[in-house]
């Protein structure tokens, strides 16, 4: 067995809050940014902004529809894909460059 060490690589990461939400709505582009939408507190996609919390429908690599919440990473890949990160693994994973 051998031991490896990850790359350290720059990446572009914006916060999906109310407070960035223009900025997310500029940095993700179509085909990835597929439509914002409200959580519901099963955590659901749902029209009813009752509960308030923020989403983001978009699509990664790995799938067609994913669920983005607020309060996730939303992070430009080195390929130029988009994936959401929650935010504890983003604070493990990354610091600021």
């Amino acid at each position: 067995m051998a031991n490896y060490r990850k790359k350290p690589v720059v990446i572009e990461a914006v916060q999906l809050t109310w407070a960035t939400w223009g900025e997310i709505c500029d940095f993700v582009p179509k085909p990835w940014f597929v439509e914002g939408c409200y959580i519901d507190s099963d955590g659901n996609a749902t029209t009813d902004a009752a509960d308030g919390r923020i989403g983001l429908k978009m699509k990664t690599l790995e799938s067609q529809s994913f669920l983005a919440q607020e309060n996730d990473w939303i992070i430009k890949g080195v390929s130029g894909e988009f994936y959401p990160c929650k935010p504890d693994i983003f604070e493990a994973t990354y610091e600021p460059a």
